[in-house]
């Protein structure tokens, strides 16, 4: 499992011209799923997600994570996050999971990090075709692998 997080200052996401999920300040995450991605990964994810220390202390220094700050969470499947992007021109979508697969997988990332988060923790639509707005907060950008 993958997920690109952005460290923002608001995001949404919309679909079909519709906002879906909204948060000020706190992360976006792309997430992608990997083939034999399960349980563990999900665990793994969430608490890098919630714990990773991307948000400034009183000393300026990068020490705090979402869970500290209250922060709202934006979680956005994306499949093409897993693509193989190694050679040619043409990305590939072997290392990804098939949809079927995949988005049970996110389901669980998103309730877990619901049940953790109460602040708040948005999301877009799985398999659809969405358009995302974000401020990039520094910028903040860390690809993370669980």
């Amino acid at each position: 499992m993958l997920a690109l997080i952005q460290r923002v200052t608001q995001a949404s996401v919309s679909v079909d011209g519709e906002v879906i999920g909204r948060i000020g300040p706190g992360l976006l995450a792309l997430v992608g799923v990997e083939p034999g991605d399960g349980d563990a990964q999900v665990a793994r994810m969430a608490e890098r997600l919630l714990g990773y220390r991307v948000f400034a202390d009183a000393q300026g220094r990068m020490n705090l994570g979402l869970a500290d700050t209250g922060g709202g969470l934006l979680l956005v499947s994306q499949f093409t996050l897993a693509a193989d992007t190694a050679s040619g021109m043409r990305p590939g979508f072997s290392t990804a999971a098939a949809p079927a697969l995949a988005e049970p997988v996110f389901n669980r990332l998103l309730a877990t990090c619901r049940q953790k988060h109460a602040p708040g923790v948005e999301t877009g639509r799985f398999g659809a075709h969405m358009v995302i707005s974000l401020v990039n907060d520094g910028p903040v950008t860390f690809l993370l692998r669980a």
